[in-house]
């Protein structure tokens, strides 16, 4: 659902200026659902996975146990930013709490980085000084981890696929539900070879496959709370876009932020000499946005007259 509304903006110009504000709000759908279940099943696993690995002094199991336990509170932080996204904006909060979801994700990138350390830390260990594996514990286990992680994708999936966080997460599923076999496969081998040094190998290379996944979410994260521009958008294809709409002069003080990790947000000043185009016009604009850049909450304020200097023109100034 979506709805647009006018603002007048006042900067010293004519009196007159224009603005308009466009705003489109996610339906509710059952991506909620589908978090909450993948949520609670990946973190039951992760128990599972945690003290079966102890009892069979798995190194492989404990490292994917801390990769689960990343997707768990990944999960989670999906579920709690799909439910705050629902709740109205208040005067303090004028956004809502939408940007929750980006705290969340920094912080479950943190903690993510330091238990990657302990697990490598260990698996060095048992490198110099191996330990006898159980190798059926770690493929039975292994392969709940795959069944659990394949049913959180079919209900991601069932979600619908075109909301990006959505895909992401199912994304996230498939690649560990392979994760669990490679772990599976490293406990069939154990069991048949004896070769014991195979788990704590298998653990560093699960543990190099977190820190890649992980330091990207820590950057994305980062990225995100200091209001860049999100991953995938253009900032100089969306200056052309409104550059070349028909009556623009010139645009500035264009910013575009997220205002969590599903929405963009976009502010600009369209010099118009010919005029206000009119509130359609704007929608219409502001449509497009939403369209070609994934950008759903627009701002646009009109500058009529190009000899007057608007004092944030210059790009230096915000």
């Amino acid at each position: 659902m979506a709805h647009t509304h006018g603002h007048a903006h006042d900067d010293g110009h004519d009196g007159h200026d224009h603005g308009l504000h466009h705003h489109h709000h996610a339906a509710p759908g059952s991506a909620p659902l589908a978090f909450a279940v993948g949520t609670a099943l990946n973190l039951a696993f992760v128990v599972i996975e945690a003290v079966y690995g102890v009892l069979g002094h798995s190194i492989a199991l404990l490292s994917d146990a801390g990769h689960n336990l990343g997707d768990g509170l990944s999960l989670a932080a999906a579920w709690a930013a799909a439910l705050l996204a629902q709740r109205a904006p208040s005067l303090r909060y004028t956004y809502g709490l939408r940007s929750f979801s980006i705290l969340v994700a920094l912080f479950n990138a943190i903690v993510l980085l330091i238990a990657v350390g302990a697990i490598i830390l260990e698996a060095v260990e048992r490198l110099a000084a191996p330990e006898p594996v159980a190798g059926l514990t770690v493929i039975v286990v292994a392969l709940i981890g795959v069944g659990v992680h394949g049913v959180t994708a079919l209900f991601l999936s069932g979600a619908g696929l075109s909301d990006l966080n959505v895909k992401a997460a199912y994304a996230h599923m498939a690649a560990d539900a392979a994760v669990g076999i490679a772990v599976a496969a490293s406990g069939g081998v154990i069991l048949y070879t004896g070769w014991l040094r195979l788990d704590p190998i298998v653990s560093i290379v699960v543990a190099i496959a977190i820190v890649v996944a992980t330091w990207r979410l820590l950057r994305q994260a980062l990225d995100m709370a200091l209001d860049a521009v999100p991953a995938g958008i253009d900032a100089e294809r969306v200056r052309e876009h409104l550059a070349h709409l028909a009556g623009v002069s010139t645009i500035h003080d264009l910013h575009i932020w997220p205002m969590s990790t599903t929405e963009t947000a976009l502010t600009a000043h369209l010099v118009m000499p010919g005029g206000h185009p009119g509130d359609d016009m704007l929608a219409h604009i502001a449509g497009e946005l939403h369209e070609r850049f994934a950008i759903g909450h627009v701002t646009l304020q009109i500058e009529t007259d190009p000899e007057s200097a608007c004092r944030l023109a210059p790009d230096h100034v915000v």
